[in-house]
């Protein structure tokens, strides 16, 4: 990876940075889908763990296998109690599941197919190993939309004209585009929605701690002298909304996409 890509090396800073937040929007996001008991999962990116623990403790499955790129997400996710005998982790590639066809009865990717170089490939290769008339489903920060649940860090960010990289594939969160890449892969009942969610957090200091561990920003916050840090620190302070007891309540909202594998 280039210098001034998106890197995920710390699946505890993580866990608090955005696993938290892929829960509560995959909570939704499982009502949505409404999956039956005993099923096979497979988790396309499944990170430190975070949405394989819901599906866990949700949707009572059968197995669920999870891939991810990057072993220290992945030795993190392994250290989740809930997930001891139910899931198992690999390293792997989402545009090259190294699995067979027929393998899972849903597929799914959470906050993932913005990351897929190629989210048409990613699509297909899900719809590959899931079988006949199972589930394939993805959910996604709908990033062009201003829905990312740290924008108002990367717009203070890009104010200062500091660099904030991006991921590969922003335009692949959009709704519009989410279902031409399902049909494009040939699955049929395709659905979309949006998902509105929100997290509080205790204080700013809680905030500002919790993104100086972004796998997005903690690089160039760190890179940044102390003082013009401070004053980035502020100008968030004042932006973001504060209850009488100093608690911060953030919006976020992704966009979700399901469809059925066709009969062969």
């Amino acid at each position: 990876m280039g210098a001034g890509q998106i890197r995920f090396e710390d699946g505890s800073a993580y866990e608090r940075y955005m696993g938290k937040w892929s829960q509560v929007a995959g909570e939704a996001f499982l009502e949505w889908l409404a999956p039956p008991r005993g099923w096979r999962w497979l988790d396309v990116g499944c990170g430190n763990g975070a949405f394989t623990e819901l599906l866990a403790t949700r949707c009572a499955p059968a197995a669920v296998e999870g891939i991810d790129p990057s072993e220290a997400q992945l030795t993190y996710a392994r250290t989740r109690r809930a997930l001891l005998g139910v899931a198992r982790f690999q390293h792997g590639d989402a545009m090259s599941l190294p699995f067979a066809g027929d393998s899972f009865d849903a597929a799914v990717m959470p906050l993932v197919i913005f990351f897929v170089p190629r989210p048409a490939v990613g699509v297909a290769e899900m719809a590959r190993v899931v079988r006949a008339g199972g589930l394939v489903a993805a959910y996604a920060w709908d990033v062009d939309g201003g829905g990312f649940p740290y924008e108002a860090l990367h717009a203070e960010m890009r104010a200062s004209a500091m660099f904030v990289p991006r991921e590969p594939s922003p335009e692949a969160s959009r709704l519009e585009v989410m279902q031409e890449l399902w049909h494009g892969a040939g699955l049929l009942d395709v659905s979309t929605r949006a998902i509105t969610v929100q997290r509080t957090f205790v204080d700013f200091d809680d905030y500002w701690t919790t993104v100086l561990g972004a796998p997005s920003a903690a690089k160039a916050l760190a890179a940044m002298p102390a003082e013009q840090r401070a004053e980035l620190a502020g100008r968030l302070r004042e932006r973001l909304p504060a209850d009488p007891a100093g608690h911060i309540t953030l919006s976020a909202r992704a966009n979700a996409v399901r469809g059925r594998v066709a009969p062969a």
